[in-house]
């Protein structure tokens, strides 16, 4: 009867054992999958960061009285750029910061681009044509990474909350995550003025 006995507290305890490392190595790779799909929005940020000084001095030549704008776009891409977020660890402000910064950038860039109505020689270049299109790109390459970001954030965010998960994620330090939100106002298209 001993033996028996002992036999079914061993399996109990190698089942609960088994759980507890399959359960913590799920958590640890979607976890991993919240920090790649971040990675995938910091590159795309950076791409549109690294087009900007291309663009600008497209422009430049052209629309050499048009400084402020010139200026804004720069400030506001060394602003976007001086802010990094790790994802396991950004607080809702600090997202919130990241993404001001860098809605700042779509702004400057916004009123950069209507610049060139002004000037049909700049229009029909076709480095700033270009620079145009790769910006565009990226943009919508910024929307999908975004959205990756938010569902592999969800599913972590999800994983970390059911029970009995919870107690293991609670036991071993996992928080959950920071999604990405659209700014209040989002709804309502930006007026460019010049």
């Amino acid at each position: 009867m001993k033996n028996r006995t002992l036999w079914i507290v061993l399996g109990v305890v190698a089942v609960v054992v088994v759980w507890v490392v399959s359960s913590y190595n799920t958590l640890v790779g979607k976890q991993e999958k919240v920090n790649e799909a971040w990675a995938n929005v910091e590159t795309v940020y950076q791409r549109r960061a690294d087009l900007i000084p291309n663009l600008v001095s497209t422009v430049k030549g052209y629309a050499a009285h048009e400084q402020e704008t010139l200026q804004s776009v720069t400030d506001a891409r060394a602003n976007a750029t001086s802010i990094s977020i790790d994802p396991s660890t950004a607080t809702p402000e600090q997202m919130e910061a990241w993404m001001k910064a860098q809605n700042e950038v779509g702004s400057a860039l916004g009123r950069l681009i209507a610049i060139s109505e002004n000037y049909p020689d700049l229009k029909a270049n076709q480095n700033f044509m270009e620079l145009q299109k790769q910006l565009e790109g990226t943009e919508n390459r910024i929307s999908t990474e975004r959205r990756k970001y938010n569902e592999e954030v969800r599913g972590y965010n999800a994983k970390i909350r059911r029970f009995p998960t919870n107690i293991l994620a609670g036991m071993f330090g996992f928080e959950k995550s920071v999604m990405f939100e659209a700014e209040e106002g989002a709804e309502i298209a930006p007026v460019v003025e010049f």
